[in-house]
């Protein structure tokens, strides 16, 4: 599962001298390199991509959609996809990068998941979502700006059938000391992984203005807001988290 089949090549844009920095965009460049930069990054991310799995298995229907939001290269919707293969519920893979969306139809044409993934080039703030089981916002609602997010939110609720679930994998912020020992740790964990700290305080700075996160507290407020009722937090590894909201 995951994005075996595309580390074609390693993540060195971070390398370049600190003042020729751009913000950090899902453009050619990084569709390039993502699948190592995101093992590299993204503390615990098989494990949050196995249970998503088994979160698929538990809870789609059949006759439903499966909505893979801000889907990148295909992770978990081909994850999803080969979770509910006795299931026929349809997986939706929405994303706003033209150069995800054409490696990540690359990678669904080579599985031969084409008659179970819809891939969409679309804006997850834009679209309806109708008849799912399972929605899955892995690391991406962090990208939207925050007056947007209650409305995805929102949308991904009434979108929801009885029952169904929302997985939402978020990087957080925590109150300043603990914030600063998280941080800290993740830095010294993303150097044990072979980045240097010119990369580490150059990506840092790209994403300063692109990425914004929520607090738990913020993350947990907003899903209960929508109606969610059922909201537990079941994965953390330093600043990184996933959170599975059910509809009842």
């Amino acid at each position: 599962m995951g994005y075996e089949d595309n580390k074609n090549s390693k993540d060195t844009l971070f390398e370049q001298p600190f003042e020729s920095v751009k913000s950090f965009a899902f453009d050619q460049q990084v569709t390039d390199v993502f699948a190592d930069m995101i093992q590299r990054s993204v503390p615990g991310y098989d494990a949050i991509l196995k249970s998503i799995a088994m979160y698929c298995m538990q809870y789609a229907k059949a006759g439903s959609n499966i909505y893979d939001l801000g889907c990148s290269l295909g992770a978990v919707a081909i994850t999803a996809a080969q979770a509910t293969k006795s299931i026929d519920c349809s997986v939706i893979a929405v994303d706003t990068s033209a150069p995800m969306v054409k490696n990540c139809q690359q990678i669904i044409n080579k599985k031969q998941l084409n008659n179970k993934i819809d891939l969409q080039l679309n804006d997850i703030t834009q679209i309806d979502i109708v008849n799912a089981s399972v929605v899955v916002s892995n690391f991406t609602l962090q990208f939207i700006p925050k007056e947007n997010r209650l409305k995805v939110v929102e949308n991904i609720y009434n979108g929801l059938n009885s029952g169904g679930v929302f997985i939402l994998s978020e990087k957080f912020k925590g109150q300043e000391q603990d914030d600063k020992f998280l941080i800290n740790h993740y830095h010294a964990y993303k150097k044990l992984n072979g980045y240097s700290n010119k990369e580490i305080q150059a990506k840092r700075q790209a994403l300063k203005d692109v990425l914004i996160p929520d607090s738990i507290q913020e993350i947990q407020n907003r899903l209960n807001s929508v109606g969610f009722t059922q909201v537990h937090k079941w994965f953390q590894c330093f600043n990184f988290a996933s959170f599975i909201a059910i509809k009842d």
